[in-house]
């Protein structure tokens, strides 16, 4: 594969992170109340509710604006693996050890079952590693620009 191509890959897939953070963050802020009362229902994160539903979405726009720079982008990837896995590592636990089971996703997420989501966050797990091995990759010079 060459360096342009690993590239627009990386490229790409930063966007389709950057989209989907601001997307999920704006939907959490624009709907705070609606998104700490579910917060609040979750049998893992009652106790923590009101500061997980302030933190996230400020995580969610601090790794975009990570991925945005060439510089920081790498370390944007890392965070963006991380929070996937954090997100997926919560629906696995809702789903096996909860029988209440409330969505505190936002917009067109919310649409989605158990099972979707699931899907959709793996497909995005996948792609933070994707592209953090194509990052990895690219000779210095290309790795910074």
């Amino acid at each position: 594969m060459t360096v342009k191509t690993k590239k627009i890959i990386i490229e790409g897939i930063s966007f389709l992170f950057i989209l989907l953070f601001i997307y999920a963050s704006l939907s959490k802020l624009l709907e705070y109340r609606k998104f700490r009362i579910q917060l609040g229902q979750s049998p893992l994160l009652t106790d923590i509710a009101g500061w997980v539903a302030w933190t996230v979405p400020i995580i969610e726009i601090i790794i975009s604006v990570l991925i945005i720079h060439p510089k920081l982008r790498l370390t944007g990837l890392y965070a963006s693996f991380g929070l996937m896995v954090l997100f997926t590592a919560y629906i696995v636990s809702i789903t096996q050890f909860s029988n209440y089971i409330p969505c505190s996703c936002g917009g067109v997420l919310q649409k989605m079952s158990w099972n979707q989501h699931l899907t959709f966050n793996l497909f995005f797990v996948l792609l933070a590693f994707s592209a953090i091995i194509l990052q990895i990759r690219l000779p210095s010079k290309q790795y910074r620009n």
